[in-house]
């Protein structure tokens, strides 16, 4: 029987989020509505979704020595993620400070601090550890470059499916691509990255052939409002976003990678995978915070019944 579960190798960040009306200009302040302190971190995020989507969950990652660690801790704790390849280090916990305005958008300043102490040597220990019991490792770009890239080519040297979530967007080795199976970028990582700007469905199909062209073998683009673009050699789909009304986009992006890396793990098609990914990276813009405002399956399967947007298919 294939292993269900779900590796994560990536961030931990205790989230300080503000909200406020509007977001301050340069030199200017101006008065929040609230503000939170909740567990975060890209990494954390995708393992906690992935958790609540019903996979079996490990993340590998760093924290420090430091009042933060336990409530990043017990936040994955509560959510049923496997804490057994995260590392405490000497340090501070990672932080990242978030500015939400009432419309939902938000800007983010991440300090990786114990982050930045997660080794290649880490990553190989993770992946060791549950090769036997995960089919599927999850990726992004808040830990540092080489580990991301070394754990793409362990991870696939293992027979996992590599999910690349290439946020911050930022330049990486030629090489890495070809252990990608799934690239996960929203609109501007994926301009960032190809050097096409990305407006609509004909500039993200260039985009992604950019990511086929160097070995990925589905490139699934993100485009807020607008759904996403999935395009694997065989064939070009695109999924039309489900409506809501966003409070916090912080998360959304989490949602549905985590969600995608769950759904791909339990053997489901990539249409109803990626189906379910939007789903919940809809839901998670409903809701202020960052892991709070993840999904579980439930209420993504609700949405799904409820609100079936018609395949529209490109080619």
């Amino acid at each position: 029987m294939k292993p269900n579960g779900v590796l994560v190798v990536g961030s931990i960040t205790a989230d300080v989020t503000a909200f406020s009306r509007r977001l301050p200009g340069r030199g200017e302040t101006v008065l929040g509505d609230d503000c939170t302190l909740v567990l975060g971190g890209k990494g954390a995020n995708q393992a906690v979704a992935a958790a609540r989507a019903g996979s079996p969950t490990w993340l590998a990652g760093c924290v420090g020595r430091d009042p933060f660690r336990e409530i990043v801790m017990s936040g994955l704790r509560s959510h049923g993620v496997a804490l057994t390849q995260i590392r405490t280090v000497e340090g501070r916990t990672g932080v990242a400070h978030i500015r939400v305005d009432a419309s939902g958008e938000n800007d983010i300043v991440i300090t990786p601090l114990a982050n930045a102490s997660l080794d290649t040597e880490m990553a190989d220990d993770g992946i060791r550890a549950v090769q036997d019991v995960v089919s599927v490792l999850l990726l992004q770009l808040e830990i540092p470059t080489q580990v991301t890239c070394h754990a793409a080519k362990a991870g696939a040297a293992a027979g996992l499916t590599v999910v690349l979530d290439p946020a911050p967007a930022q330049e990486l080795p030629e090489d890495v691509w070809r252990h990608v199976d799934v690239v996960t970028p929203n609109e501007s990582e994926a301009g960032a990255l190809t050097g096409v700007a990305v407006t609509d469905l004909e500039s993200a199909g260039r985009a992604a052939s950019w990511f086929l062209d160097r070995g990925v073998g589905h490139a699934l683009i993100t485009l807020g409002s607008g759904g996403a673009l999935s395009v694997t050699a065989a064939r070009t789909r695109h999924f039309p976003a489900y409506p809501v009304t966003p409070v916090d986009t912080t998360a959304a992006g989490d949602a549905f990678t985590g969600f995608l890396g769950a759904a791909l793990a339990a053997g489901l098609d990539d249409g109803t995978a990626i189906r379910r990914a939007m789903a919940a990276g809809a839901l998670a813009t409903t809701r202020a915070g960052a892991s709070p405002s993840l999904p579980d399956r439930a209420a993504v399967e609700t949405m799904m019944a409820g609100t079936n947007p018609v395949l529209d298919v490109v080619s």
